[in-house]
């Protein structure tokens, strides 16, 4: 028997065209989750985290990671407003454009914020995190915070991963209980208005920050520096108040590495 050859009709697609992609648009300003009834000694991770944050899911979907847990509110204040927008074929947070006020405190702002959740806490464990990032010149500032848990002073230690200065430099940030901030920041302007791949990696005694999977800083850390917080994972500031380093532009791919 001669197989038949087998033809596509002209008028169908793929697959995947016949999916709906991912929508767009402005992210529901909410409340910040309510804090917990244990608020017991902090605590640190006790077995390896993983979090990727890709925002694939789209503004009726609560943003949540991989794995479909620890969720991140928008939170904002003046009109702040977060937005979803297209990037490659998923989607990316926009923020806020940089505000150009007279008067700080009247700026909108928006980041988003998780709970708490002592799990995300270091430690001394090895730590990697970062995001991609793009920006403009006009989105920078003297303070513009990716993705952080803590604080670097009053003794809560902190990880951070920020594009501070005019001059568009990021850089990576660790501290501990007392008040040393270790920072690792090459001198490369990332605010060029194509996206970056940024990543911060502690080991037992040393942060390194890679720019497009390249290292381009280091600095000595010390072994026993632990990194443990009350504060919940955030993304793009501070918080959502006066003062907050809000960042500008758009954030894609965030993600979170403990003892992995």
């Amino acid at each position: 028997m001669t197989p038949r050859p087998v033809s596509t009709p002209t008028d169908v697609r793929p697959a995947y065209h016949l999916v709906p992609p991912p929508s767009a648009g402005v992210l529901p300003t909410t409340t910040r989750f309510p804090a917990p009834a244990d608020l017991s000694r902090v605590q640190t991770a006790s077995a390896p985290v993983t979090l990727r944050y890709d925002f694939d899911g789209g503004v009726g979907k609560p943003i949540e990671d991989a794995g479909g847990g620890h969720e991140l509110r928008p939170l904002g204040q003046n009109g702040g407003a977060l937005r979803l927008v297209p990037q490659g074929a998923g989607l990316a947070v926009a923020y806020p454009d940089r505000c150009t006020l007279t008067r700080e405190r009247d700026c909108p702002r928006a980041i988003l914020e998780g709970q708490r959740d002592d799990s995300l806490n270091p430690g001394r464990r090895t730590l990697r995190y970062g995001a991609s990032v793009r920006m403009t010149q006009g989105d920078l500032a003297d303070g513009a915070n990716v993705v952080q848990k803590g604080y670097s002073v009053g003794g809560v230690s902190q990880f951070k991963l920020q594009v501070d200065h005019r001059q568009g430099h990021p850089s990576c940030v660790i501290a501990g209980q007392r008040a040393v901030i270790y920072r690792a920041e090459p001198r490369i302007d990332v605010a060029d208005g194509t996206w970056h791949d940024l990543e911060c990696k502690r080991t037992e005694s040393r942060l390194t920050m890679l720019v497009d999977g390249v290292p381009r800083a280091s600095v000595t850390v010390p072994p026993a520096l632990s990194v443990a917080n009350a504060e919940p994972l955030r993304v793009g500031g501070k918080g959502p108040a006066r003062g907050n380093d809000q960042f500008a532009g758009e954030i894609d791919n965030v993600f979170l590495d403990i003892g992995a």
